[in-house]
C-alpha cells in the first residue's frame, strides 16, 4: 500500500480573485470516515496580514462551530513551541499548515481565514488532505480529483 494513494482532496478555498479587507469563503469540511487530516493555506501574493485564521469544529454541519484549541495562528504553540504567527505581509508564496487528529474531534470542521486590509489584499488557497480512512478511495472522482496520473 502506498499512504499517498488513499488520501482524498478536498478544495476548502478554490483559487479566486485577490481578497482584501474580508473573510475567504471557506466550504465546510465533512471529516465522517476518516482519522487524520491536513490543512494546507497555501498564500499567493500578498500586501497586507491576515487578522485571523483558525480552524473551528461542530458535531452538526453548518451550525455551532467553535475554535479548536491549538488550531488558531497568532496564539496557539507551533511544531518548534513557538507562538505562532499570522501569516504577514512578506509571506508570498508561503504555505501555513494544520494538522488534526480526527480521532479526537467533531465532526464538522470549517475555517476563519480573513485578510487584512491592505492595498490589494491576497491572494489565498486552501485545500484538505484526508487520510487514514476506513474506505480508501477507488477512483479519482473518490480522491476528490478530475483525473489523476500514476507511473
Amino acid at each position: 500500500m502506498i499512504a499517498a494513494q488513499q488520501n482524498k482532496f478536498v478544495n476548502l478555498t478554490p483559487p479566486a480573485a485577490i481578497v482584501d479587507n474580508a473573510s475567504l469563503t471557506v466550504a465546510e469540511l465533512d471529516t465522517l470516515g476518516w482519522d487524520y487530516c491536513e490543512i494546507l493555506v497555501i498564500m499567493g501574493a500578498t500586501d497586507i496580514a491576515m487578522s485571523a485564521l483558525k480552524v473551528t469544529e461542530s458535531d452538526t454541519s453548518g451550525s455551532g462551530h467553535a475554535d479548536v484549541t491549538g488550531l488558531v495562528f497568532g496564539t496557539s504553540t507551533n511544531t518548534d513551541g513557538d507562538t505562532s504567527a499570522l501569516p504577514t505581509a512578506t509571506d508570498d508564496n508561503d504555505i501555513f499548515s494544520f494538522q488534526i487528529d480526527l480521532r479526537k474531534r467533531k465532526r464538522y470542521l470549517d475555517m476563519t481565514a480573513t485578510v487584512g486590509n491592505g492595498t490589494n489584499g491576497a491572494y489565498v488557497t486552501i485545500i484538505a488532505i484526508l487520510s487514514r480512512g476506513r474506505e480508501m478511495p477507488s477512483s479519482a472522482a473518490e480522491a476528490g480529483c478530475n483525473q489523476i496520473l500514476r507511473v
